[in-house]
């Protein structure tokens, strides 16, 4: 159990230093694609008088929406940005290896849809295919910085990805220590249970053989 727990925090750096150095180029595609397509300016609806909504969520007027890009950084891990005149849509699909991450992955995403309102751009229901979703609009880079906004959806991918990797080391090592105190009383007993047995067998066998001659 002591080697577990000392080996953990090393294994967590050094699989932490290797992923920021391929993530890298990734998170760097992604800040300049998303700094070109948050170019957003006021356009009111041309559907509803005096209302003005995101065109990208609307879907009412080709004409303003911008062609979509994904950047990927594998089949598995990849981002949509989807831009339009007044509004920009962030989908991230975060990386699930097996099963665990998978788990990690859709606790994490559903605890922090569920609180929406307190990241003001995040959307509760996720684009279809992708983990989490963020909606831009004109309002925010108007109340906001914009270089601010690219930095919390980068910042925000970084922290998943090493949150996630240090959950799955964690429940690693905890799964391993718990199989070991699981095992370790059940054979032990089997042991002396065996070794007690027979040394009551040698102890009888003498009676036992007084009683029979008698």
């Amino acid at each position: 159990a002591g080697t577990t727990t000392t080996d953990t925090p090393i294994m967590t750096t050094l699989l932490t230093s290797q992923q920021s150095q391929s993530l890298r180029p990734y998170l760097q595609c992604v800040r300049s694609s998303l700094t070109s397509a948050l170019c957003l300016s006021n356009f009111a609806s041309q559907t509803s008088e005096r209302h003005n909504v995101p065109e990208i969520e609307a879907q009412t007027s080709p004409e303003v929406l911008l062609n979509p890009l994904t950047v990927a950084r594998n089949e598995n891990e990849r981002v949509l940005i989807e831009p339009s005149i007044n509004s920009v849509r962030i989908s991230i699909k975060i990386k699930q290896a097996d099963e665990i991450e998978h788990i990690l992955v859709h606790k994490f995403t559903r605890f922090l849809t569920q609180r929406a309102e307190a990241f003001f751009i995040l959307r509760r229901k996720p684009v279809k295919g992708y983990d989490i979703s963020f909606l831009i609009t004109n309002f925010h880079t108007e109340e906001m910085l914009k270089h601010k906004l690219v930095d919390f959806i980068i910042q925000f991918m970084e922290e998943v990805d090493k949150e996630i990797s240090e959950m799955k080391l964690f429940l690693n090592a905890r799964a391993r220590f718990v199989a070991e105190s699981f095992l370790t009383p059940i054979l032990r007993p089997s042991r002396e249970v065996t070794t007690k047995g027979w040394k009551s067998e040698q102890r009888i066998q003498p009676a036992w053989k007084f009683v029979h001659s008698v």
